[in-house]
């Protein structure tokens, strides 16, 4: 018998003993798509004529059929409608208040059946939105990335529950569970209430004026529900001004920016460290119409003691926002590691230890952009070197074209869903038509990657179908290292167009100070990003899935790395606090060496923690479980001394 066979044996015992049963918990669904609950209002006020003919109830079936058209054969898709069971009278109140129906539960999608219950909605009652976001939240999976996207015509008429406390309440549960708002012609303070709702999940809200502008933005929105960004973090509120900016500690956090809006966050930087930031917008799906502007910018600036603008610009941006795509503006801050003058003066307030701001902008603006969207937040702070460690790299890592079967994986939508390459080799995915899919490989010090990105034939070709092409290689703070786009037809293409690979300089503490400028980011061992995107098709729905492989070469052997003045027991980035809610990038480690480290495994492959939790857990409820039955036994001895047994 195994050991772990053996323990697993003495597991089971103890929980036999206990005479407890553990409920069954849900699996985090592993198909790429996070199940989504449409919640549809059917409120009498959406018999109200249409500008475009027709009621708002038919323009909302029209645009839920759009969707439905073009959502993919794998997405998990219900349908939660309120409103449909009474009237709107006064004497109905009590009733209309708790209708609230789910007609599918979020399962894989059966577009024959979810059309059928569409068509099968007639509105009449009230506006519950809080309970119908309870009762969405219940039929949805127990755990994993999960989302509702919310169709309202106005307030709730019910509360309580007030719908943004219910929001809160998900929010404080820890679950994730993402609700994005479209208001269907809603008034000033019925825009307040669902964009609160969105702001405290992460989601997003957008305004539909009328029924055609509906039919556009509820297919992107559901879209994006399902497999792109999810936004996480720990939850933060940046300010219009420095005088009140909340510190923040290095970890990730997460809120929301507004069109043209600026929010300043602070960080105490030590003398002599670096500091790093960076801010990422998700920007939903939308399928811009001829003409429009489709450009979208991130400006960051910093800021010293007392507010002193410190001189630095940089910005980011996109041209295909549309698309779905991530935005990240990024800053390695090195004041702290200067000295401030003997003199004194302005410049001063940028130099040295002290407190610092951050200032990310959403300058730039696509049009049908939602009025705020979610910006991720990533604080780093890495002390000051005692020994560098190696020289610069000079050399970029070399591409070999890998040997052997590829290994299936499924990309993740963010970054922090990020999909584990395993060094070398070649992985297949299937990216769906508008999708952007995220993949991490780990680079220890001295070591590079170097990758190729291959369209496979989609089977479908032709000008309709032709699809833009991206991919992107990020550091572990999320700086861009290289980027390349092309256009795909269907038949088989590859990234990058021109050069070899993508490809790193074998990663050193060093590379900062080298010249050229070009390799400086890389600098930090830990997680590097891929992206890859395939943008819709020219012709909506045409097209269909695109198989893609990645060839993949890591190089080097690991080396030591710097060794710093300080601890960085937390990590750089806060992934080892207990407040941290993702593990963005894992570098930095106070021995020199990079923080990136598993859990040693047992020789069944099973890491002892896991096992110490499988024995453990049932034993303590088994010691509960005595210790309550000897209190209770004492007091009943006490209560009763003659007849003690």
């Amino acid at each position: 018998m195994s050991r772990f066979t053996k323990l697993l044996t003495v597991a089971a015992a103890a929980a036999a003993l206990s005479l407890v049963v553990a409920p069954v918990q849900a699996q985090e669904d592993k198909s790429g798509y996070a199940p989504t609950m449409l919640v549809l209002d059917a409120s009498g006020s959406m018999q109200a004529a249409d500008p475009g003919g027709g009621t708002k109830m038919d323009a909302a079936k029209a645009a839920v059929h759009t969707f439905v058209s073009a959502a993919p054969t794998e997405a998990k898709v219900g349908l939660t409608v309120y409103g449909t069971g009474t009237g709107s009278s006064d004497a109905e109140k009590s009733a209309g208040c708790a209708d609230v129906r789910t007609l599918r539960d979020a399962d894989t999608i059966d577009k024959a059946a979810l059309n059928s219950a569409v068509d099968q909605i007639h509105a009449s009652g009230y506006t519950p939105i809080g309970t119908s976001l309870r009762k969405a939240a219940e039929a949805l999976p127990k755990s994993g990335p999960r989302s509702i996207v919310l169709v309202s015509d106005g307030e709730d008429t019910c509360a309580p529950p007030d719908p943004c406390e219910v929001a809160q309440e998900l929010n404080r549960q820890g679950a994730t569970i993402v609700v994005h708002a479209i208001g269907f012609g809603v008034d000033a303070a019925s825009r307040d209430q669902l964009t609160c709702i969105a702001q405290k999940t992460g989601g997003t809200y957008t305004d539909a004026i009328d029924g055609k502008s509906l039919e556009r933005i509820l297919p992107r929105v559901t879209q994006t529900a399902l497999r792109t960004y999810k936004p996480i973090g720990t939850p933060i509120s940046g300010t219009a001004t420095y005088r009140d900016a909340p510190t923040a500690t290095p970890g990730q956090y997460l809120d929301t920016i507004g069109q043209r809006e600026t929010r300043f966050y602070a960080m105490d930087v030590p003398q002599g460290a670096m500091a790093y930031f960076s801010a990422t917008t998700a920007f939903p799906h939308v399928r811009q119409p001829s003409g429009a502007n489709d450009n979208s910018v991130l400006y960051l600036r910093v800021y010293g003691a007392d507010g002193q603008d410190c001189n630095v610009f940089q910005f980011e941006q996109v041209v295909n926002t549309g698309n779905g795509v991530a935005l990240t503006v990024t800053k390695a801050w090195d004041g702290a590691t200067k000295t401030k003058s003997a003199t004194g003066g302005s410049a001063d307030k940028c130099r040295g230890g002290g407190r610092y701001y951050f200032a990310p902008e959403w300058h730039g603006v696509a049009d049908n952009m939602p009025q705020r969207v979610p910006i991720e937040l990533l604080f780093g702070i890495e002390p000051a070197v005692t020994d560098a460690g190696a020289a610069s790299s000079t050399t970029p890592t070399v591409f070999t074209a890998p040997t052997g079967t590829p290994a299936p994986v499924s990309g993740g939508g963010s970054f922090n869903a990020a999909t584990i390459l395993n060094g070398s080799g070649s992985y297949t995915d299937t990216v769906q038509r508008g999708e952007f899919v995220f993949y991490r490989v780990e680079l220890d010090w001295g070591q590079g990657l170097a990758y190729r990105v291959n369209f496979l034939d989609s089977g479908r070709h032709g000008l309709d179908g032709v699809s833009n092409i991206t991919s992107t290689l990020y550091t572990p703070v999320r700086e861009k290292i290289d980027h390349d786009f092309g256009s795909f037809d269907g038949d088989p293409d590859s990234l990058p167009t021109v050069h070899p690979a993508f490809a790193t300089l074998p990663v050193r503490y060093r590379n900062r100070d080298a010249r050229p400028t070009a390799g400086k980011e890389q600098s930090l061992a830990g997680w590097y990003y891929i992206a890859v995107s395939v943008g819709p098709s020219r012709t909506e729905g045409v097209g269909g899935p695109v198989p893609i492989r990645l060839d993949l070469t890591v190089a080097g052997q690991p080396e030591p790395g710097p060794h710093y003045e300080s601890s960085t027991a937390n990590g750089t980035f806060g992934e080892n606090a207990t407040h941290s809610s993702t593990d963005p990038a894992k570098s930095g480690g106070g021995s020199g060496q990079s923080t990136v480290s598993a859990a040693p495994e047992s020789d069944d492959g099973i890491s002892p923690v896991i096992l110490a939790v499988l024995i453990a857990v049932p034993v303590v409820l088994l010691a509960l479980i005595i210790g309550a039955v000897f209190v209770l036994r004492s007091r009943k001895s006490r209560r009763n001394p003659g007849n003690s047994r």
